[in-house]
């Protein structure tokens, strides 16, 4: 078989690319079928009507108590003590031992009393780790052709995990020596392994059923131990020690902070490390920090360094060992918590090992009283001309949780001299100013905040307006008494006539046509009366 795959091999690699692929497809139909079988070499088979005329193992496809020979190594849970249940693949768990068969029968027929000579079995148990393991089984005999058979079985796990040989284990069972079962050497897990025979471990095994032999050996999966562990967080009142999630507390109140760890795991957890961090409106309380554990079980205090990002290492805890933190922050006070109304303070503690880190968070609510928001503001001021003289101020202004009471515009000449100041209830003010001149106008506005009296103007609420020297009258009748640049001068829109009738320069013949005939007719009628009367 061996000799065939190399030529095989060699064969590909020499042939032209375009037959390489059809090559692969044969090799492919050779190799499949004998990985998927996971036995070895390949062998030719006999059955109980034509058993071998020669010294061969485990190749009769018909065996009444295993089928097909070539399958020769199984497994099963070592608990399992029923005849059956033997597998090639097993799912293994932790702190199960699993049972190995192998089975090893002489194929010759009787008539030739032919006997294999050191007749050995061994089986491979790897040492490699991982979610599949294999085990590998294997029959040798001198005189045998092949002179070593091999079958494998898978174990699996979802976690990875090594295979162990039981020692002592190895036992075999047959019609002659070890009819009630015999123990065998543990180098039957190495290469030497352990001889086997009918009436001695002498190596000798004559071929027919009767001189059939049953190995078995027992293995253990060991998984790495596992590395988990819990933690919680949880927050009390100061002193009380009634731990929840949230805690509803007033500004400038003191209050307890509870991380609690327990290993859960297989492994000892070394430096195991509490860390916690506060949010803004809580602060650290100096020397509150109490750690309690096997070693400190009424508390004792420790480091400082839970809440300054460096943590505390609380030491090595071996499995269900468990370990607690407190410690204690102060609320802020009302005006420096973040925002007004109600604050939700989430703090967050850690706990890291080898195994990783896990964090949990607790939380206080505190409510901050704040002052209601005042705003008072003059935002615009806008004038528009009535007349040459006279004008028309509008003060807009905002007001919240203030009342607007007056505003108070004063009036200034080019040089920048008050010259007049008018104050109204109201926010709209009529003005009228004869001197010729520029000026420039401020609305100052008054409200009343908190029952005081608050003043306010702005750059907006600043303004200019000018009282001409040779006014230039509106050239609209009726309205010769304003200027021309007034908003009120304007050009009253023609009135449009009612559309009238439309007629047609045909039509009008027609009109003129038919006037004359009945002209024409009356004259003509008349003449006749005349002439019927002489």
């Amino acid at each position: 078989m061996e000799n065939f795959m190399s030529t095989l091999t060699s064969l590909i690699r020499r042939a032209p690319k375009r037959l390489t692929a059809a090559a692969a497809m044969i090799a492919a139909a050779i190799i499949i079928p004998a990985a998927a079988f996971a036995w070895g070499p390949d062998r030719p088979t006999y059955t109980l009507d034509k058993p071998a005329d020669h010294i061969t193992f485990n190749s009769m496809t018909d065996n009444p108590n295993v089928g097909d020979e070539r399958d020769f190594v199984v497994v099963k849970d070592a608990a399992n003590t029923n005849d059956g249940g033997w597998q090639n693949t097993v799912n293994v768990q932790p702190g199960k031992e699993y049972i190995v068969r192998i089975y090893v029968h002489n194929n010759a027929a009787t008539s030739l009393n032919l006997t294999a000579t050191n007749t050995r079995v061994s089986a491979s148990v790897p040492t490699t780790t991982g979610k599949s393991v294999p085990l590998s089984g294997f029959v040798t005999a001198d005189n045998a052709t092949p002179q070593k058979i091999w079958d494998d079985i898978e174990f699996k796990s979802d976690k990875n995990f090594n295979l162990a040989y039981v020692a002592g284990s190895a036992t075999i069972y047959n019609n002659g020596y070890a009819k009630t079962g015999k123990t065998l050497p543990d180098s039957i897990v190495t290469n030497t392994g352990a001889k086997i025979g009918y009436t001695s471990a002498d190596g000798n095994v004559p071929g027919c059923f009767q001189y059939a032999n049953y190995v078995y050996i027992k293995v253990k999966p060991q998984f790495a131990p596992t590395n988990e562990f819990t933690m919680s967080k949880t927050v009390s009142k100061h002193g009380e020690n009634k731990w929840t999630e949230n805690y509803a507390a007033k500004p400038g109140e003191v209050v307890d902070f509870l991380v609690q760890y327990k290993n859960v795991g297989e492994a000892q957890q070394n430096d195991v490390t509490f860390r916690d961090t506060l949010p803004a409106g809580l602060s650290y309380v100096t020397g509150s920090t109490m750690l309690i554990n096997s070693k400190n079980p009424s508390g004792s205090v420790t480091s400082d360094n839970i809440a300054n990002g460096t943590g505390i290492n609380v030491g090595s805890y071996t499995t269900n060992a468990n370990a607690l933190v407190r410690f204690s922050a102060k609320v802020a006070a009302n005006d420096k918590l973040p925002v007004c109304g109600t604050n939700k303070l989430i703090n967050t503690a850690k706990v890291t090992t080898g195994g990783g880190s896990i964090s949990d968070t607790a939380s206080v609510t505190v409510k901050r009283e704040c002052a209601p928001v005042v705003k008072y503001t003059c935002d615009a001021l806008a004038i528009k001309r009535l007349t040459q003289t006279s004008f028309r101020f509008t003060t807009t202004t905002t007001a919240q949780n203030a009342t607007f009471k007056s505003v108070t515009y004063i009036i200034r000449d080019a040089s920048g001299k008050e010259v007049e100041r008018k104050t109204s209830t109201a926010k709209t003010l009529d003005y009228t100013r004869t001197a010729v001149g520029k000026y420039t106008i401020e609305a100052v506005v008054t409200f009343t905040v908190n029952g005081q009296t608050k003043t306010v103007s702005s750059a907006d609420c600043k303004k200019e307006f000018e009282v001409p020297s040779k006014p230039d009258y509106c050239p609209i009748p009726g309205k010769e008494h304003l200027p021309k640049d007034s908003a009120d001068c304007k050009e009253n829109p023609p009135v449009t006539p009612p559309e009238l009738p439309q007629t047609g320069a045909g039509e009008n013949i027609v009109a003129i046509v038919g006037l004359g005939a009945l002209i024409a007719s009356i004259a003509y009628y008349v003449a006749s009366r005349r002439a019927l009367n002489q």
